[in-house]
């Protein structure tokens, strides 16, 4: 039958604690960012109602920001305000309600947005009617999405485990590339020579970057140039396809120029790749640095060595920490980038290099793109399961006749694209 899902738990909201609640011994405090998987950062070890504490097994519905429902599988702690911890009544099962609240919660919450970034759930939305059948059909239901989902979770898992092999194939593809080159057959000679690899191409030479890279500085006199924003996938890119945030023209004065075909570096993250290929003509901020590309250096070849592991390793070697004590902060300054030894080909080899990563970059990017639609459909198919077999839109106790449950996992997919193809 229909009901308020209200009639069917008591949801007791977390504690409402103070930053000066906070300390370092007693229970852990139960966040948001724990459910989601951070790690514990601040304890109480105060009195609390009894209704606040949490142990395993408890069902768990965060209400606000990220809306879902968790069986909570973390040893004890103090639920938070923004959750709640749910009570079933007699009449329905914990598992049946985890259930519900992943179908119905983040319509409510969209519901009770009305155009607000802010997504939360009201109080008003607990008197909001779900399917809440006899016991006996709740179970039959659980035991099914616990079966089915357990499934499209391990093709989820499989999909997102072949992303990762896929990026780290682009990325070892990549260092051989620029590092030993392409052709096969160059014999490979020792680089003791050099920090950052431990063999080079017989006929590669090793020079300093600054025999390719001279720093050019000119600075804005109006803040009226177009923005530029070094980015680690986009590169650099207009700051207004990138950002919301608006900067006046006064705000810019003293900015950096930049033109198209010149590098830029982020000294401030220089040991974590962020260089860039420019195409425009703009400014950047202050702090990065500009170079101009020698003759004798290909940029597309450079920015994807600039990107590979050994190279970042250098300049994290030669980054100096700014301010004083234990800053956080490493800066890559443009002397020491010129320092940095590199074996690297004539010309001509670079370009071909460069042209080789980035036909297999195309390739396994747009493999990685089928992937990730593929892990799309699993995950809006696992929602739409869910909210149908909670909302009594299908027959869980025929479904598997139908053939659904006993197809393969490599089946699914393709019935998803056919349902695809069909609407």
């Amino acid at each position: 039958m229909m009901m308020p899902i209200k009639h069917a738990a008591t949801f007791l909201n977390g504690a409402a604690f103070k930053p000066s609640d906070w300390g370092d011994a007693g229970l852990p405090i139960l966040r948001i960012a724990q459910l989601t998987g951070g790690e514990f950062d601040n304890y109480f070890d105060g009195s609390i109602n009894r209704g606040h504490l949490i142990c395993n097994g408890d069902l768990l519905f965060s209400w606000s920001a990220t809306i879902d429902a968790f069986i909570w599988d973390r040893g004890d702690a103090i639920l938070n305000q923004h959750i709640f911890k749910v009570l079933p009544k007699k009449n329905a099962l914990k598992k049946y309600l985890y259930y519900v609240i992943k179908a119905h919660a983040p319509r409510w919450a969209d519901d009770d947005a009305h155009g607000s970034t802010m997504r939360h759930i009201k109080k008003e939305s607990l008197s909001n009617k779900v399917w809440i059948p006899d016991l006996d059909t709740q179970k039959s239901v659980v035991d099914f999405l616990d079966r089915e989902i357990s499934l499209l979770d391990q093709m989820i898992e499989k999909k997102q485990r072949l992303s990762g092999i896929l990026d780290e194939k682009l990325a070892d593809e990549t260092l051989n590339a620029v590092t030993l080159g392409i052709d096969g057959s160059a014999e490979l000679v020792p680089s003791s020579e050099l920090e950052w690899t431990v063999s080079r191409p017989k006929h590669w030479k090793i020079v300093r970057l600054k025999y390719f890279f001279s720093e050019k500085t000119q600075y804005s006199a109006n803040g009226e140039e177009m923005l530029l924003s070094l980015r680690m996938k986009e590169g650099l890119v207009p700051h207004n396809d990138v950002s919301d945030k608006e900067l006046l023209p006064s705000d810019l004065i003293g900015y950096k120029k930049v033109f198209p075909g010149q590098i830029v570096m982020n000294r401030m993250r220089a040991a974590i790749g962020l260089f860039g290929l420019s195409d425009f003509e703009g400014i950047v901020s202050p702090d990065y640095s500009i170079f101009d590309v020698g003759a004798s250096a290909h940029a597309g070849y450079f920015l994807r060595l600039f990107k590979t592991e050994p190279m970042k390793a250098a300049f994290r070697l030669l980054s100096k920490g700014l301010g004083t004590g234990h800053s956080g902060f490493m800066r890559l300054n443009s002397d020491n980038f010129g320092r940095i030894r590199v074996a690297v080909p004539e010309f001509e080899e670079q370009r071909e290099i460069s042209r080789y990563v980035e036909v297999r970059t195309k390739q396994i990017n747009e493999l990685q793109k089928k992937n990730q639609l593929s892990i799309d459909r699993l995950k809006e198919f696992r929602t739409a399961l869910i909210k149908n077999a909670v909302s009594g839109e299908i027959d869980v106790a025929t479904w598997g006749k139908s053939g659904h449950t006993d197809r393969r996992l490599d089946q699914i997919e393709e019935d998803m694209a056919l349902r695809e193809v069909r609407a």
